[in-house]
């Protein structure tokens, strides 16, 4: 327990309204001290009847029976020593909040609030909520001597918030929440993972050894991403929507509002991962890729390589913002799962979880920043990331860019080009410097979407210099380094890999101005040497 947030004033002020809202909004505990009192009493005693019960445990402790309360909930609920906050709703006495910090000292910081209405407006609201055990009028309330004295505690309250007809409940709970820091601080909670090339860099692998580690897993992008895995048993699985690490860690799931939805294919990867609304968000304005978008991107398939899933048009649509734009809020299928990622990442800030962000694609494909028009329909880089998810920038803690040994680019259809890479290579030529048989790389070497063969060139020391220009990386993840020699494939430590991969890693890190910190050297669960120190 870190915060304790005390709430006072007039019955039907609106008190119950703004606990609950803090409670469902920042993961706040509440404690009722009516019910506390309504313990002792007969079901249907009346109102007049829990003030006199209030009453009787005031003398009875001396105020402090809030404080028990508050003391036993600590001891004896474990959710209770991670919880934001606890509010009180609510006390009546002055001493009831002395009793609370008198209690806890300084390791639990308490904030007192006093809420206030016109009396006009808390009568109408005592009138439209009043129950079968309340007085017919509000004066009768207001004429117990404490109730009649309630404003005086505005005084001593450290934030007095008059909860009129101009205020909402999430208007007086985002102002409790900020001055106990409920939104987190303003840095060091989220890692971003990119690509540093032209997409198919190992992302998956990366983001799923890395995982366990998060809370919170989010995701942007479209289908036309496919992330490789190896689940538990060690069997590989492709995520084209959900999280990485979705198979291997607990951690809960996040679509942004910047994704584009296959619906069919995020269902069917959802049933496949067994994957439950209370585990995922999906923000209700992410897009929904049709069938009819996917039609419109025959021709890019044609010309560029593109991969055609509809992630393209469907963009383009939102942008325009047509009349037939379908959005995740508007499928029932997906229903279930929808609900605000603001509002999920708020809370994640708040409770001081890790967050990892997962980009797709690679730096080289952005939209912007790519060579054009060989590139996707949207900003692949960190900043673009960002954007997509709802995560400003100053939440960032490391930023991890994914590079591999040999940059790849998709094989296009006839006739078309996927675009320019530096030093285009065979892959037999990769098969001669490596040691890897080469119907392996064949094998192996084909697009997780489309299943197209893939173009594989030298590393590409200025596309190394540009992606690290946009990304500002302070972790590079090297993959493939089995590609300069098979024989990395049984390296377990740094110092074990070949003379040469050791001084490519060197000049790696002084390229990219950061370490070279994780370095996969096959795709296994035991493949990853981690050299982080974080």
């Amino acid at each position: 327990m870190h915060n304790v947030i005390v709430l006072s004033g007039p019955v039907s002020v609106g008190k119950t309204e703004v606990a609950t809202f803090v409670e469902n909004r920042y993961g706040a505990i509440r404690l009722g001290t009516g019910e506390l009192i309504r313990v002792s009493l007969p079901r249907n005693a009346d109102r007049a009847a829990q003030q006199a019960a209030g009453d009787a445990l005031d003398v009875e402790t001396g105020g402090l029976w809030v404080a028990s309360a508050l003391a036993k909930m600590d001891r004896e609920r474990p959710e209770v020593r991670d919880a934001p906050a606890i509010i009180v709703d609510s006390i009546r006495r002055i001493e009831q909040v002395d009793a609370i910090r008198a209690a806890f000292g300084t390791r639990v910081r308490v904030l007192h609030v006093h809420l206030t209405a016109p009396l006009a407006l808390i009568e109408q609201r005592f009138r439209k909520r009043r129950r079968s055990t309340d007085p017919a009028d509000y004066a009768t309330v207001r004429a117990h001597p404490l109730e009649a004295a309630i404003d005086t505690l505005a005084g001593p309250a450290d934030i007095v918030i008059e909860y009129s007809s101009r205020l909402q409940a999430g208007d007086a709970a985002a102002r409790i929440a900020a001055r106990l820091g409920l939104y987190g601080s303003a840095a060091g909670y989220v890692d971003v993972m990119i690509g540093g090339q032209y997409g198919s860099e190992g992302k998956g692998h990366i983001a799923a050894y890395l995982s366990p580690e998060y809370d919170l897993l989010v995701r942007v992008g479209g289908p036309n991403a496919g992330h490789s895995v190896l689940n538990e048993a060690g069997v590989k699985f492709v995520h084209h929507l959900l999280p990485s690490g979705t198979l291997v860690s607990d951690a809960r799931l996040l679509i942004g509002p910047g994704a584009v939805l296959d619906v069919a294919g995020l269902l069917s990867e959802i049933t496949a991962c067994e994957v439950t609304p209370d585990r995922l968000t999906i923000d209700p304005q992410a897009m929904i890729i049709t069938a009819d978008h996917k039609k419109r991107e025959e021709a890019l398939v044609a010309r560029i390589g593109s991969t055609g899933q509809g992630g393209g048009a469907a963009t383009a649509d939102r942008v325009l913002r047509g009349a037939d734009v379908k959005l995740a809020r508007d499928i029932a299928e997906l229903r279930p799962f929808v609900r605000a990622s603001g509002e999920v990442l708020d809370a994640s800030y708040a409770r001081g979880e890790r967050i990892m962000l997962e980009g797709t694609q690679g730096s080289a494909l952005s939209l912007y920043h790519g060579p054009y028009p060989h590139v996707t329909s949207r900003d692949t880089t960190v900043a673009g990331c960002l954007a997509e998810a709802g995560i400003p920038p100053g939440r960032l803690r490391r930023v991890i860019m994914v590079v591999r040994t040999y940059p790849i680019r998709v094989q296009s259809p006839k006739g078309a080009t996927s675009g320019y890479m530096s030093r285009e290579l065979k892959w037999a030529e990769i098969a001669r410097r490596s040691g890897i048989p080469y119907r392996e790389l064949l094998k192996t070497e084909k697009t997780s979407t489309t299943k197209r063969r893939r173009r594989v060139a030298e590393f590409d020391w200025q596309l190394l210099q540009r992606s690290t220009s946009l990304n500002a990386p302070t972790d590079i993840a090297l993959t493939f380094t089995d590609y300069l020699s098979v024989s990395n494939r049984d390296a377990r430590r740094f110092e074990q890999l070949e003379a040469d991969t050791i001084r490519f890693i060197e000049e790696v890190e002084t390229v990219a101005a950061a370490p070279v910190s994780l370095i996969s050297t096959r795709f296994h669960r035991r493949s990853i040497i981690d050299r982080r120190g974080w």
